[in-house]
């Protein structure tokens, strides 16, 4: 897209659009990995993953689309060298019982899709499990293996190369997602070593919740480092887990701040050589239903005892809480090995107040120092009812050459550099 004809921001500090693709007619992105000069990424509506040429960063171009099974999502993936890692789970907002959001956000997820009880009978028109790709030419990915679960599926993964990944799985017989460990040894092979829930998950086994029935007590995903899993439960915190053993994880500590706060824990990333964590907590309710929702800094020096010592700033140049849709943060860049690794900067979307960069030198005093707000999108994708026809920033990547990349549940892939 020439630069004459790129979307006009409705806000800019000291980052430049410098490309943008609708995707090749599927605008619509959550999980985004930079993989090779190619962008990989997941749809929420439109059922399976694209890629789309970034060699050109300033004329990207559709590369290849993947259609989903039937009734299922690839929302979420995972890139790293020559492997692409794709999740398959029941398509939720496809279903009728989620088309009022708040049903997907609230109560045991397992319930109401019907895994939580083994002997309810449910059919199940959906294909559920983790499905590899060999990716050496990015733009034809070729599918080599496939690890099936029963249940909902997969939600999302964490894999950076080597034999391990770790996933949250929503199996026959647990109130919601949990951890899960798998051997890659094999790619064409992938099968679980072990997994971990918080005590009350697995009803199969008698357990009974402990929390209230209207909380999502389920985990979002989990970053690793080293042997530690860095746990986002959603409505239940922080859960920081050993994995020396693969086959048997292990709780280190257990955190959680809401109530008094509102929950929705998304993102919880390690910066080992700071001995901090980046705790995010989703927006997930439009018009801030859920509460003002923050980026925590927390100091892990002592793992069994992880404490809150700042959060980020709120933007705050314009009402977004009165914009509609979601305001808040949904997703942080995970300091992929393959892009930026960085200790001192956040990259972070915020829904419909865009994407956001911060500087945490002072780890006490975290401060914005760029940030880019998109235009109305083009088209609404999103077909569920009474959407708004908003931007909702979804996720951002950012290669090792400092090139922001960031993607919409609507608005398409924008390309930005970050002007420190």
């Amino acid at each position: 897209m020439a630069s004459q004809d790129l979307p006009k921001p409705d806000y800019a500090k000291n980052m430049k659009l410098i490309g943008h693709s609708e995707q090749g007619g599927r605008p619509d992105g959550v999980q985004l990995m930079i993989n090779k000069g190619f962008a990989i990424t997941g749809h929420m509506f439109s059922k399976g993953f694209s890629i789309i040429d970034v060699r050109d960063p300033r004329n990207p171009k559709p590369a290849a689309y993947v259609p989903a099974p039937p009734n299922t999502w690839n929302i979420h993936l995972q890139t790293h060298g020559d492997l692409l890692l794709v999740i398959n789970a029941k398509d939720m907002f496809a279903a009728a019982e989620f088309q009022d959001e708040t049903q997907y956000y609230k109560g045991a997820l397992g319930e109401k899709v019907g895994t939580a009880d083994t002997a309810q009978s449910t059919e199940r028109d959906w294909t559920a499990g983790l499905a590899v790709y060999d990716i050496a030419n990015p733009a034809e990915p070729r599918q080599i293996g496939f690890m099936p679960v029963d249940g909902g599926g997969i939600h999302r993964i964490w894999y950076v190369g080597g034999r391990w990944a770790y996933v949250s799985v929503l199996l026959d017989g647990f109130t919601d997602y949990i951890f899960m460990t798998i051997d890659l040894s094999d790619p064409t092979k992938p099968v679980e070593a072990g997994r971990y829930w918080l005590p009350g998950m697995n009803t199969a086994a008698g357990e009974t919740p402990s929390w209230k029935a209207s909380r999502r007590n389920g985990l979002h995903h989990a970053i690793v480092h080293g042997d530690t899993a860095y746990g986002a439960w959603r409505d239940a915190g922080l859960v920081m887990m050993d994995v020396t053993d693969r086959s048997a994880p292990s709780l280190i500590t257990h955190r959680n701040w809401s109530p008094p706060f509102g929950g929705g824990t998304h993102n919880c990333l390690p910066l080992p050589d700071r001995d901090l964590l980046v705790v995010l907590d989703e927006a997930v309710l439009d018009n801030c239903e859920d509460g003002i929702k923050y980026i925590w800094m927390f100091d892990i020096r002592e793992p069994t005892n992880p404490v809150s010592i700042s959060t980020f700033p709120t933007p705050g140049e314009a009402d977004y809480p009165a914009k509609g849709g979601h305001f808040g943060p949904h997703n942080i860049y995970e300091n992929r090995p393959d892009g930026l690794v960085s200790s001192d900067t956040i990259f972070a979307t915020y829904q419909n107040a865009g994407y956001r960069v911060f500087d945490i030198r002072d780890a006490h005093r975290p401060e914005e120092i760029a940030a880019f707000v998109p235009p109305t999108p083009n088209q609404l994708v999103d077909h569920r009812p009474n959407r708004p026809k908003v931007i909702q920033t979804c996720d951002i990547s950012v290669s090792a050459e400092g090139l922001v990349y960031g993607n919409d549940f609507n608005g398409g892939l924008y390309i930005m550099e970050y002007q420190a």
